[in-house]
């Protein structure tokens, strides 16, 4: 059965201290750090797809040894169509990952790139953003119509951020910022996220190419 790559969306809700100091309890003093669920198992996503438990676990505990001990653990801003994680457009590091329940949560790392730097603003600004996890493998069809099922030779790539989520209960949100900010798409999202970026690409007024 040949592999295929597989992506699955989620909305991403931050927890903690959004602030610059937010990494020290994961060893990154004056890191931008944000925590949130960043999958579910078990569970029919809307694009009707389910990840069975066991192959998550399997595949987080491949992750952890490969990547996150490693320190890199590198995922995007937005999702590329490639199995391999583009140097150019890194935006983020996952530092730790951890189960609750069928969640599987984890603590992310903002970094100082380009979209790292996009990324960081667009979540002080409040904007809902979505986790993505982008893998290789084969679904197999179930009895109920619509829904697939990920196989046995799944195997994670990494963890990107996304503007379409499928999943719901994914958003990360700081818990400082909990009450500011509308769980609810803004008419106006589209031109604020468009500002932000606008401000970190461009320099007194000329614009740089990343």
């Amino acid at each position: 059965m040949s592999k295929n790559l597989i992506v699955e969306y989620m909305p991403f809700k931050p927890v903690g201290t959004l602030s610059e100091s937010s990494g020290a309890a994961f060893g990154v003093p004056g890191g931008f750090v944000v925590q949130g669920i960043l999958q579910r198992a078990g569970a029919k996503n809307q694009n009707g797809r389910i990840y069975p438990r066991t192959i998550l676990e399997r595949e987080c505990k491949r992750y952890q040894q490969e990547y996150i001990d490693q320190h890199r653990a590198l995922g995007e801003l937005d999702h590329p169509e490639s199995s391999v994680v583009n140097l150019n457009n890194v935006s983020h590091n996952v530092l730790k990952i951890w189960w609750k329940g069928d969640d599987l949560c984890g603590a992310v790392q903002i970094l100082e790139t380009p979209s790292g730097k996009i990324l960081k603003e667009l979540f002080k600004a409040g904007i809902t953003l979505g986790i993505s996890s982008r893998g290789l493998g084969s679904v197999k069809e179930l009895r109920s119509e619509g829904v697939v099922e990920v196989q046995e030779d799944f195997e994670l790539i990494c963890w990107d951020f996304v503007s379409n989520p499928s999943t719901q209960g994914a958003f990360m949100r700081p818990t400082s910022m909990h009450e500011s900010i509308n769980k609810n798409i803004q008419p106006n999202k589209y031109g604020k996220v468009n500002s932000i970026i606008t401000s970190i690409l461009c320099d007194d007024g000329k614009c740089r190419i990343i």
